[in-house]
């Protein structure tokens, strides 16, 4: 499995949001240059970038920091936040971004995405699914910075996508993002379980190597982590078997 560390954006600054909402924003650096030297250092081969301006107002507020950070090529990069439309994917694409990250697009757009997994091909488009719990045990889509609840379930959004050469699949709990609560290694267990030729990359809560091991365990491609990264809470050790090359 490997381990992904993310730089979420807003307004140009490294910070993270507690489950997603912005008026709990906690600043991790100025600098976002500084924070993917640090990534690289540790040995980091991928990272993922989200753009929160854009996710939360559907354009790229965060472009110019998105782009230094992609012509440094310190690491590959995955982006997401903001990418509703394909020029949005082409750009990126063009800037020497491995992937883009299509979020509430692919919940409010179906058809359009599915295009674009067809031109750009599942090795560039990720599909970020967004989920709260509900009272049932089934994860339902968020959409727009997750400030949308949809009735749509996670498994109906991944089975539709299916047909369409679907690859990677980036799915956060919301509940446990930014929190330290430790992840839903049962959701993601599950996601495995029923679609096990997508690549999942878990999201949301991871504190500890031990995270790490679990989702490994259960079969997860890759795990992203944030706020467990940035304050050091993993020692480079611990960290090393999960950073080597895809």
């Amino acid at each position: 499995m490997q381990l992904i560390p993310a730089i979420d954006l807003r307004d140009g600054r490294c910070v993270r949001l507690l489950q997603g909402r912005f008026d709990a924003e906690t600043v991790y650096s100025p600098d976002p240059m500084k924070v993917l030297e640090q990534y690289a250092a540790l040995g980091a081969s991928l990272v993922h970038v989200v753009d929160l301006d854009g996710a939360r107002a559907g354009a790229q507020g965060n472009a110019e920091a998105i782009a230094t950070l992609a012509a440094s090529r310190r690491t590959a990069l995955q982006v997401g936040g903001g990418i509703r439309s394909r020029d949005t994917v082409r750009r990126l694409l063009d800037a020497e971004v491995t992937r883009a990250v299509v979020g509430s697009t692919a919940v409010t757009q179906p058809d359009e995405v599915r295009a674009w997994l067809r031109e750009f091909g599942p090795e560039s488009i990720v599909l970020a699914f967004d989920v709260r719990i509900d009272a049932d045990g089934v994860p339902r889509l968020t959409t727009h910075g997750w400030e949308q609840q949809t009735g749509t379930s996670l498994w109906d959004a991944v089975a539709n996508y299916l047909p369409h050469g679907l690859r990677h699949v980036l799915c956060t709990d919301v509940a446990r993002d930014g929190a330290l609560s430790g992840p839903n290694v049962e959701l993601y267990g599950e996601a495995v379980r029923r679609f096990p030729a997508i690549a999942w990359q878990a999201s949301g809560g991871v504190r500890d190597a031990a995270d790490l091991h679990a989702l490994e365990d259960i079969g997860v491609a890759a795990a992203v982590s944030g706020r467990a990264l940035l304050e050091g809470r993993m020692q480079r050790q611990e960290l090393e078997p999960f950073l080597r090359s895809e």
